[in-house]
């Protein structure tokens, strides 16, 4: 491609972003309201994923030993519990220490404790943590048929709806985030179509005096790449600011959240939207421009 030609695209570009300025910044402001609404639903999403990955991280599997049981018989059991492959690690918790937690749980209330006296009721017991969510309960299973396992919890009520719960949201947000980008791509191809729509005049002539396809969409589709890279550039400046004043009022009453970082993680939402914004200014210019170059 010739400097020249280069040279006219962009000049083209800019005089008709000049020219139709109204519906330049209509189109910019459509863009950057669609991108931030995606982003705000990208951010909703990515912080959901991060709780529902946070809690079922949180499930752990208590595991009571019989009383008697001799040293032997304990770390046996210790050692085949780590053998299982879904087993990430593993707590001895002797009775004495059980107890010592549960008088600091019970905090004031400790002292309804005094009327056991010197016995302590408690069993020793592991607290096993497993690789994925998923396993708790197969892992559960195996551990509860070794010699020398009293008892095994995990709450199986609590993390079978924790993890229906999770599943519930990762597949829906998956589905809101297309729903969303599709409506956007609808939107913009809309808004740059009335655009081709005030030029259609301008491109029937250039086809008539033998201008060629390419020739001609080219500096729409420039026009929507640079109307997109602004609208991205402006959705996502809003977008650091707005995530950044949430995590600071949350952060405020929920100090122990799990909430994504800011950096890197609204990096990479940035250069998302930008390449977004790009994405969407071709396709709506794409769009936009099939009707009317059939003369």
């Amino acid at each position: 491609m010739k400097l020249q030609t280069v040279e006219y695209y962009f000049r083209e570009v800019l005089v008709s972003m000049i020219r139709n300025r109204w519906m330049t910044a209509a189109s910019i402001g459509t863009v950057a309201v669609s991108l931030f609404v995606l982003g705000v639903f990208l951010i909703i999403v990515m912080n959901m994923n991060k709780m529902a990955s946070s809690l079922e991280s949180q499930v752990q599997i208590s595991v009571y030993i019989n009383d008697g049981l001799p040293e032997e018989g304990r770390k046996e059991i210790e050692r085949m519990t780590k053998d299982l492959k879904s087993v990430s690690a593993i707590e001895y918790v002797p009775r004495e220490v059980a107890l010592k937690k549960l008088q600091e749980r019970l905090g004031e209330n400790k002292k309804i404790l005094d009327a056991l006296g010197e016995s302590n009721p408690l069993p020793n017991a592991f607290l096993v943590t497993v690789n994925n969510a998923d396993d708790v309960k197969k892992t559960a299973e195996a551990i509860a048929d070794l010699y020398g396992v009293d008892e095994v919890k995990y709450g199986q009520d609590v993390a079978a709806n924790l993890f229906e719960l999770t599943h519930l949201v990762r597949f829906f947000g998956a589905i809101l985030m297309v729903l969303l980008l599709c409506a956007t791509i609808f939107i913009i191809s809309n808004t740059i179509r009335l655009t081709v729509f005030a030029r259609r005049k301008e491109i029937a002539i250039m086809k008539y005096v033998g201008a060629t396809d390419w020739f001609i969409r080219w500096p729409f589709v420039l026009e929507g790449i640079g109307l997109g890279i602004i609208g991205g550039g402006i959705s996502a400046f809003a977008l650091q600011e707005f995530y950044s004043a949430m995590a600071e009022k949350i952060y405020e009453s929920l100090a122990f959240f799990p909430m994504v970082e800011q950096y890197p993680f609204m990096n990479y939402v940035t250069i998302a939207l930008i390449c977004a914004g790009i994405l969407i200014g071709i396709l709506g210019s794409t769009i936009s421009l099939k009707r009317f170059m059939e003369v």
